[in-house]
């Protein structure tokens, strides 16, 4: 590394690191870690330490991962190369079990400068060559057996325990720690977002003592200390946004809502043809208190699949209604818009028919608004919308368009919230007019608690966890085609059987197929392309193509067709996926729904909101394609009757792999927030905060969502208790510039979507 002039002035955490490091340092550590000021690089976290004189588990490397291992060189040779000009080094290096070799090309004075008995770091890309874990060109610090006379390892390290940083092949993690030393000596001491009040209680570190427990430790204990005071603070800084957020939405004005006694939602509950459980009893009176508030209602509705959340919706849009107001449903998908639209026509019967013959004259009007709907309908759904005539109205996102408008919208219900995005959302509240309407959200992904506090902290959460009566169990199965190929003739005997009892069937893909891209390697030798039935059951494929068992998923188009002149023949086979014209989408699921189809070979927009009783079985070919969550839901269209329920999930992965350990776990269980942490435990902090939807780190590097409940629930707590007291946070700056940062990130459009 470059020789730096001495840092002669205090720096801050804002202070620009192309003042304080050389000019290739700066630009390495901006353009490869994203770093620029100094308390970026303070943040830059160690991932993990070494303790010198232990020796890296050399076995557990993985090919294309950048590591950084403390190891004793056993083996040092050198010679030509064989078929150019010039000197290969070959440096084998041990842990006292597994082996790593180091490899210079046209670098002879490394056979001299690596001995065998010395100890060093190495770090560099691990990459394998005839089945031997290497490392080419590696960048490396040689650990002297006196320590204090190594100047260059002293300069980087100041304790024992060393810590280890993400690093690139650019800049080694000893590059980064000079940096982070050479700005620690010089570091004045930074203000603390952490009250001093809140510090003392948990027995937190000060900000520049954590700094230093995390880059400089002498002990495990310091680390310890350092890394639970910054698992702390992530949760404080983002708390507080969010009771900022709570606070500033109860200063908001909004039209109170409420039901009369011989209203609409009075009518509708005296029809209703069965008993609301006690949870949605629960959950509505939760709403019905919000609606008849003065500021808006922004309550999150989450429940298992089918425990009946559209009910809860619709009797809280039905109280919105009984006050002379409007309330819309944003689905995500056509297929979800037409079913709600369906599905609550039908509940209401003559309540939603009023001013027609035979109609309920305290009833209302149900508009259907989506992208696919002819000219003459469309014009008809907006003047109802426009005029107030309906009451209630439902679409996609058809609904955000400038030409949507109101009479009086009083509340808004998004279904499946995660779909969409801010400017969405803004888009459809804005049309309220003057007051902003209430607000509720549905989700059927259940949401463990950790994530509720943390990710729609400031929204109210209700849970409905009962299933209605009458709900029959389902059963789900692995279909393990790796081992067992001849099982998926059993699964299409048991589709005709089903069919042969009176029941329907789902078969989903993971894509339509027809125009899509062709795999070369789906064709045969002759340029033909072989059966689908017989790829599928063709064994496995190429393994760097995971997840599947082949290089590409089934097609829907194609599944679809040889099943119909195959081993389904003879049954009513049709199709649904999103590339049909809206009027056909709906005609296949209205003859789904009537018992016209047996089959219905379908892509994922059945994944949410399909109810038809009869199915009892569902297909899903290539699960391994789909994620924890969503086979969930998808196996949720299947058992709505009084019919037992099956899902069979078709897979080609091996056993063993981590796609098949996923499909196991979802066939051993039906609970929905079990399910909820693994699918969140199997990936990223950053993707639950949304920071790959964002494109920069996520704001929590040492906090686990899932991991650290107690901690997010204390930091709730004393973030609650601040800005109670302190609104605006104008006693506390360091704070507010904290919040400022988070706000000012591009995570802050992931916390608007709550």
């Amino acid at each position: 590394m470059a020789k730096v002039l001495p840092i002669t002035a205090k720096t801050t955490l804002g202070t620009q690191l192309a003042s304080v490091v050389s000019p290739a340092t700066g630009k390495a550590l901006r353009e490869r870690l994203d770093l620029v000021t100094v308390g970026d690089l303070l943040r830059h976290y160690p991932r993990r330490y070494v303790q010198r004189g232990e020796l890296t588990d050399l076995n557990a490397l993985q090919a294309g991962e950048d590591a950084t291992v403390m190891a004793e060189i056993a083996s040092v040779q050198s010679r030509p190369m064989r078929n150019r000009k010039g000197t290969l080094v070959q440096v084998v290096v041990t842990d006292g079990k597994g082996k790593l070799s180091l490899t210079f090309f046209n670098q002879k004075w490394r056979g001299t400068q690596l001995q065998v008995g010395m100890r060093g770091l190495f770090a560099g890309k691990v990459d394998s060559y005839r089945g031997t874990r290497q490392l080419t060109h590696p960048d490396f610090v040689l650990l002297s057996d006196e320590e204090s006379d190594d100047d260059t390892l002293v300069e980087a390290f100041a304790g024992r325990l060393m810590p280890i940083y993400p690093a690139t092949s650019q800049l080694a993690t000893w590059g980064i720690a000079r940096c982070v030393r050479r700005v620690l000596d010089a570091l004045d001491t930074p203000p603390d977002p952490i009250p001093p009040d809140v510090r003392e209680r948990h027995g937190l570190p000060g900000l520049r003592d954590a700094f230093y427990g995390l880059h400089r430790p002498d002990t495990w204990d310091d680390v310890q200390a350092a890394r639970a005071r910054f698992r702390f603070e992530e949760a404080f800084v983002l708390q507080t946004e969010l009771a900022r957020r709570r606070s500033a939405a109860r200063e908001l004005a909004a039209k109170p809502r409420e039901a009369v006694a011989d209203g609409v939602l009075a009518a509708f509950d005296a029809r209703l043809p069965f008993e609301l459980t006690a949870g949605q009893r629960e959950v509505g009176a939760a709403i019905s208190a919000d609606l008849a508030r003065d500021h808006p209602m922004q309550r999150l509705l989450q429940g298992e699949v089918g425990s009946g959340k559209t009910v809860c919706a619709l009797r809280a849009m039905l109280t919105v209604v009984d006050d002379g107001g409007q309330a819309a449903l944003l689905a995500p998908t056509e297929v979800l818009a037409q079913q709600h639209y369906r599905s609550i026509t039908q509940l209401l019967g003559p309540l939603a028919e009023r001013g027609f013959i035979g109609g309920a004259d305290n009833g209302t009007r149900v508009a259907l608004l989506t992208g696919g709907q002819s000219t003459a309908v469309r014009r008809k759904a907006l003047l109802e919308a426009a005029s107030g005539e309906a009451g209630l109205v439902v679409g996609t996102h058809a609904l955000l368009e400038d030409k949507v408008q109101f009479a009086d919208l009083g509340l808004v219900v998004i279904d499946e919230q995660h779909r969409f995005g801010v400017e969405q959302r803004a888009a459809l509240t804005g049309k309220a007019g003057g007051a902003p309407p209430h607000v509720l959200v549905m989700t059927a992904t259940p949401i463990p608690r950790t994530v509720a506090m943390t990710v729609f902290g400031d929204l109210e959460v209700s849970t409905l966890t009962e299933l209605p009566s009458g709900r029959a169990p389902i059963q789900t199965n692995v279909v393990p085609l790796a081992e067992k190929p001849t099982w998926l003739d059993h699964v299409w005997r048991r589709i005709r059987q089903e069919v042969e009892t009176g029941r329907q069937v789902y078969v989903v893909c993971p894509r339509i197929g027809d125009d899509e891209p062709e795999e070369a390697s789906l064709v045969e030798p002759d340029g033909t392309r072989p059966p689908v039935l017989k790829l599928i059951q063709g064994g496995q494929g190429k393994p760097d193509r995971a997840p599947s068992s082949r290089p590409d998923a089934i097609a829907l188009v194609d599944l679809a067709a040889e099943l119909a002149d195959g081993p389904l023949a003879g049954l009513r086979v049709d199709v649904l996926h999103g590339r049909l014209p809206s009027d056909a989408k709906d005609a296949v699921m209205r003859r789904f729904a009537a018992g016209e189809i047996d089959v219905l070979v379908a892509t994922t927009v059945i994944e949410v909101g399909v109810d038809v009783p009869n199915a009892s079985t569902m297909v899903v070919m290539d699960a391994d394609w789909f994620g924890v969550s969503q086979l969930h839901q998808l196996r949720g269209r299947v058992g709505r009757g009084g019919y037992p329920g099956l899902c069979l999930l078709v897979t080609g992965a091996a056993e063993g792999t981590p796609a098949r350990t996923r499909l196991d776990a979802v066939a051993s269980t039906t609970d929905g927030f079990e399910l909820s942490r693994l699918d969140l435990e199997q990936r990223r902090e950053g993707d639950v905060l949304g920071a790959d939807q964002s494109g920069r780190r996520s704001s929590l590097r040492m906090l686990a969502v899932i991991r650290d409940e107690k901690v997010i629930a204390d930091a709730r707590a004393d973030a609650t208790a601040v800005v109670t007291a302190d609104p605006g946070l104008a006693r506390l700056p360091a704070l507010r510039e904290a919040v400022a940062a988070l706000y000012d990130d591009d995570r802050a459009d992931y916390l608007e979507k709550t």
